[in-house]
């Protein structure tokens, strides 16, 4: 069944869909095609949804019904929406892209991009090798069957040893090992939030973490996260746990994803105690707790303050080593890993046996290969900062202090338009709105530094010309729609 946005929802999801102040205007329609041809761009309107009436959308955004109707018409013409008399509108893929794997679109012909949509480093050299020691180690499984659902012994000790490392003792038991960290978030919410569940999320937050809540119907609120400083305000977080008392709670407390933030361990303690009284659940997303740079010391795990099964943490290989490489794990209690394993079996039965062979190696070798990565993502997120002062001296940001991003105060609430006008100069783009609900967060942008350092300067270097002819009055560019944020 297709499911429907009504007007006032997709009017608060358009935000400030006009042409820019300063900028030469073109008509309405245009712009208001554009602007939802945008929202469909970064997954916040999905295929196959049935778009309001056009009297309904006018009456909703206080514009005429001629606006709306011309903006449908060029939605149509473009390969954007589909229509059928006495069915309605509803949105569809144009012929000249194609569907990721993220579920997000990306043109047919995107090869020359530079990809800021994507914070992920590419391969480590010492992939390749580590493979054919994985090969070479296959044969002594290929007797059974193949289905691990908590996945092979051996991985699970490896996972295992680096909570233990951490100070936070952990046995084999109490880890399942997943096809990513997504994958991970998802089997954790089919087990833990009955449809309709309230979740407490941060503001911004993870993308892909907002759909998997989506796809669960919770019903979402929020906890903003402040530009500068630490970004949790511990009053307004803890109150907001006692006061909505949610099921669950994700939260990403090393290196926010996107604002870099680090969670103090004091906090982490208090939020523990708090959830333990609200009844509330902690997902903790661990995906980049390996990548702390500039020697910045980590607090202990969320989950050496638990006492009561209280926090589910999860986390993966994609940001320290490969975003192909499809591992992830769960680390619970015993009984939860359990109850998790037979949820699954309906799902996917169990991770392929050697990635998780490939993932064994490669954690044997993970103080050299991430030390590795430190270093690099230090080179490239302060040739990012350079160029940003250089070039956009008008945007602010705090240094992130680890992960892969940089999470950006723009100079005025045009992510969005930026992002589409990028597009036409090879920039891709994760605006601010894509982090959030409802079209808020138009003046942030999310910029990972995990591009070579010259590709990084080039790209600001575009987005600085970009910024600079929005104000100038330059013609509205042809709209490209960006493929992946991760």
């Amino acid at each position: 069944m297709t499911s429907q946005v009504r007007g006032v929802q997709l009017a608060r999801l358009l935000g400030q869909w006009h042409a820019l102040p300063g900028r030469r205007r073109s008509p309405d329609y245009a712009a208001l095609a554009a602007a939802v041809r945008g929202l469909l761009a970064d997954g916040r309107l999905p295929l196959g949804v049935r778009l309001p009436a056009e009297r309904e959308l006018a009456e909703a955004l206080r514009i005429s019904r001629t606006t709306v109707t011309a903006a449908y018409r060029q939605l149509r013409e473009t390969g954007h929406l589909a229509s059928r008399r006495g069915a309605g509108s509803w949105t569809m893929l144009p012929g000249t892209h194609r569907v990721a794997s993220t579920g997000l679109w990306t043109p047919l012909d995107d090869r020359d991009m530079l990809d800021l949509g994507v914070a992920a480093l590419g391969a480590p050299p010492e992939l390749v090798p580590v493979a054919r020691a994985a090969v070479e180690d296959l044969p002594r499984y290929l007797s059974g069957a193949g289905y691990h659902p908590t996945g092979i012994i051996e991985l699970r000790e490896a996972v295992a040893r680096t909570y233990t490392a951490r100070g936070l003792p952990t046995s084999a038991e109490q880890i399942m090992v997943t096809n990513g960290i997504q994958h991970a978030l998802d089997l954790v919410l089919r087990l833990a939030l009955v449809p309709g569940g309230n979740v407490l999320v941060e503001s911004p937050t993870y993308p892909n973490a907002l759909a998997a809540l989506a796809a669960r119907r919770a019903r979402i609120t929020t906890h903003g996260l402040a530009v500068d400083g630490i970004g949790w305000d511990a009053d307004l977080l803890l109150g907001s746990v006692r006061q909505t008392r949610p099921k669950l709670a994700y939260l990403i407390p090393e290196f926010h994803n996107p604002t870099g933030h680090l969670m103090a361990a004091e906090l982490r303690e208090r939020l523990v105690a708090t959830a333990h009284a609200a009844g509330t659940d902690l997902v903790v997303d661990e995906s980049f707790v390996d990548l702390p740079l500039d020697d910045t010391p980590l607090p202990p795990p969320m989950a050496v303050f638990d006492r009561h099964s209280r926090v589910i943490s999860i986390g993966g290989m994609s940001k320290p080593f490969w975003g192909g490489l499809r591992i992830g794990w769960v680390r619970a209690s015993a009984p939860q890993v359990q109850r998790l394993a037979a949820a699954r079996v309906g799902v996917d039965m169990a991770s392929p046996v050697l990635d998780q062979l490939v993932a064994v190696h490669l954690l044997a070798q993970a103080p050299a290969i991430v030390a590795a990565r430190r270093a690099q993502l230090v080179t490239q997120r302060d040739a990012l900062l350079a160029a940003l002062a250089e070039r956009l001296p008008d945007w602010r940001f705090d240094v992130p202090r680890g992960g892969v991003t940089l999470w950006v105060e723009l100079d005025g609430p045009i992510s969005s338009a930026l992002a589409r006008a990028a597009e036409e100069v090879g920039v891709r783009l994760a605006p601010g709105p894509r982090f959030g609900l409802d079209g808020t967060l138009e003046r942030f942008l999310r910029l990972p530094f995990t591009l070579p350092a010259a590709d990084l300067v080039e790209a600001v270097g575009r987005l600085a010309a970009i910024r600079y002819d929005l104000d100038r009055g330059a013609g509205r560019p042809r709209w490209r729609e960006p493929a992946v944020i991760a």
